[in-house]
Parts: structure tokens; C-alpha cells; sequence
């Protein structure tokens, strides 16, 4: 089949089956997609397509199948969804985390920049100095002011939290 010969056939089953694939599917966009589809494969076997008898009962078919394909693949996920419901509630962040961020925000900017990105984005202390423009000299007299800094403030916060057991009780 040549390509003006696949481009008339094209033209002219193409609206015939998106309708019959649509009274398949119940769905005008997915009969467009699976038709268009078939014809894709269609074309990448051309040449041989004239030798079949009943070309538009292939791309038929094939349409059929691939929208039966999709719907079981959405059955599929959509029982999948069904087993495995989001969890209720997810959990806030523990006393401690918030008694560091509370910390951290005390500092002044240039001390909590040094801490951040040195302990928590796992930066080296000349990366730091890179990213930040400033010595290394300078970043480690901040890294060490701001970490006796947070250590007194925790150590007064710390009192204050209750501990939890292993258990999960609070003492």
C-alpha cells in the first residue's frame, strides 16, 4: 500500500471506526486515541497491508484490543488504590525538632546560614565559604559560635520537653 493509498483509507475509516471504538468504549477520546493507535501500527506494517483481506477489521481489532488493554490496566491500578489507602493522619514534627528550629531562628542570619548548610546540607567548610562568599576562616568562627549557641539554648529548652520512654510514654 502506498502512502496516498494508506492516507485515502485513512480518511475514510478513520471517522467510521472512532465511532464504533466510541460505542465500545462509551468514551469519544479514548476511541479517538486507540484507533489512532492502530493506525500508528498500521503504518509501520503498510506493506503488507494490502495483502490483508480486511484491513479496517485489523485496525478494528486492534483498536478493540488496545482498549480492553486500558482498561484492565485502569481496573488493575484502581483496585490497587482500593488495597492501599493513604494513611490517616501523618504525625507532626516531634518536640525536638521543633525546640531546634525554634533555636536556629535565635541565631543571628550569618551563624544559622554556616550551620545550615554545613550540618544539615552536608556541605565542607570551604563550600560553605563558596556559597556563602565569605572566608573560611570566617565560617568556622561562625560554625563555632553558633553551635556553643544553640547548645546553651537547647540545654535551657531541654528542660522543659518531656522525654519519651521506648515505650512511647512520657515520663
Amino acid at each position: 500500500m502506498t502512502e496516498d493509498e494508506f492516507d485515502a483509507f485513512y480518511a475514510t475509516a478513520f471517522p467510521r471506526l472512532t465511532g464504533q471504538l466510541y460505542a465500545f468504549t462509551g468514551d469519544h477520546g479514548e476511541a479517538q486515541d486507540v484507533v489512532q493507535e492502530a493506525f500508528v501500527r498500521a503504518w509501520d506494517r503498510r506493506q503488507q497491508f494490502l495483502a490483508d483481506s480486511a484491513p479496517e477489521a485489523w485496525i478494528r481489532t486492534v483498536a478493540m484490543r488496545l482498549a480492553v488493554s486500558r482498561w484492565r490496566r485502569a481496573k488493575r491500578w484502581l483496585e490497587l488504590v482500593r488495597r492501599t489507602p493513604p494513611p490517616a493522619s501523618t504525625p507532626g514534627p516531634g518536640p525536638e525538632y521543633t525546640l531546634l528550629v525554634a533555636a536556629l531562628r535565635e541565631l543571628p542570619e550569618a551563624q544559622r546560614m554556616a550551620i545550615v548548610l554545613h550540618h544539615l546540607c552536608d556541605l565542607s567548610v570551604e563550600q560553605v565559604a563558596s556559597e556563602t562568599g565569605a572566608p573560611v576562616g570566617t565560617v568556622k568562627a561562625r560554625l563555632s559560635r553558633g553551635r556553643a549557641e544553640l547548645a546553651k539554648r537547647l540545654a535551657e529548652d531541654e528542660a522543659d520537653v518531656p522525654v519519651r520512654k521506648e515505650s512511647g510514654r512520657v515520663r
